[in-house]
């Protein structure tokens, strides 16, 4: 019988220290005071229902998926704000592919197509980001803009119109489409690709030198060149990461509404950075967790659910937001610092 023997070199660390060095701990704390708080205050007006719990896990499901990009993007020390355009124009793309009356393509062909042309977008940014040496707020800034002015002219150009319908009976026709439109044990598909590219995205940052290299990028990069680290490699990656589930978000909405409008996607960029920050990420880079961020993509959508199901106006919703932001970054901040003392 083997006996195990404790190495005498290594400091026994207790729970409480070890869940202290957790970046999500902080929204988990989050999570039980929102859930709690809708649950007391509307949990007989249907929060608490199987329907009431699928609403407000498919909202955090779209949001998720994009903000566990957004987060490992922050981890390496940049941003992204050219996602809600992005959204807009693959979905624009792909309609405009598929409809019968334009491109006529197959569903599966529309869809590669538009991805290989968001992966273009993402490195893009990421070459303008590292070749100007300008900070990544300022050049997906302008390439939001430049996605969404585009987006418009584009589409009226073609179509003569900001909205392409007319996809239903394709959606209705292909099996490829179940992927993104079907139901399994009562949750929508979107829920399971949710906490597929979760945990897929989580491992890759925990457990593989990909992801040592994705913190050693945001905490320090010219430290992490100096031992060899492909700084630009991995960032140019993420960049297109975040370009790639922007589609598949674009991808989702296509095909549950059958059609697509030049407006989608509009401010998606800001809550999936405000998801990020609740969910432990720093702005500054070089921390945080991809499994916090699909926690931060709950609570606002809890928030944005749970209000309906009260008598409070729905034009609180941001305030309440704000709110939320500004204590998860007091709250993660003081957290950390406890978690620093834990380290020394």
């Amino acid at each position: 019988m083997a006996i195990k023997v404790q190495d005498e070199r290594l400091q026994p660390v207790g729970l409480w220290r070890r869940l202290l060095l957790r970046p999500e701990l902080g929204s988990i704390a989050g999570l039980i005071v929102v859930f709690g708080f809708f649950a007391i205050v509307a949990g007989n007006s249907g929060f608490l229902t199987w329907a009431g719990t699928r609403n407000y896990l498919e909202v955090a499901a779209q949001l998720g998926i994009l903000a566990s990009a957004v987060a490992l993007l922050m981890i390496a020390g940049e941003f992204d704000l050219s996602v809600s355009s992005m959204i807009g124009v693959a979905a624009i793309s792909m309609a405009i592919l598929a409809n019968p009356s334009y491109g006529n393509l197959s569903l599966g062909l529309a869809i590669l197509i538009t991805l290989f042309f968001a992966l273009g977008i993402g490195y893009l940014n990421g070459y303008l980001v590292l070749r100007t040496g300008l900070p990544s707020f300022i050049v997906t800034l302008a390439m939001m803009f430049i996605l969404a002015g585009a987006n418009i002219g584009f589409t009226k150009l073609i179509t003569k119109l900001t909205i392409v319908s007319g996809l239903n009976d394709k959606i209705a026709a292909d099996p490829i489409a179940r992927l993104f439109t079907g139901e399994l044990l009562g949750l929508p598909a979107a829920v399971w690709w949710w906490l597929g590219v979760t945990v897929v995205l989580s491992y890759v940052l925990l457990h593989t030198p990909f992801g040592n290299w994705i913190f050693g990028a945001g905490g320090d990069a010219n430290a992490a060149r100096n031992v060899g680290v492909p700084v630009s490699r991995v960032k140019i990656t993420l960049f297109m990461l975040t370009a790639a589930m922007a589609t598949l978000l674009a991808t989702i909405q296509v095909m549950g509404l059958g059609s697509a409008n030049v407006l989608q996607g509009q401010g998606k960029e800001l809550e999936a950075i405000a998801a990020s920050v609740i969910g432990g990420c720093l702005l500054t880079g070089g921390y945080g967790s991809v499994i916090g961020a699909g926690i931060g993509a709950l609570i606002l959508a809890i928030v944005q659910q749970g209000i309906v199901y009260t008598n409070i106006d729905l034009d609180w919703f941001k305030v309440m937001v704000g709110g939320m932001i500004l204590g998860a970054v007091i709250l993660n901040n003081y957290l950390r610092k406890l978690s620093m003392q834990v380290r020394r």
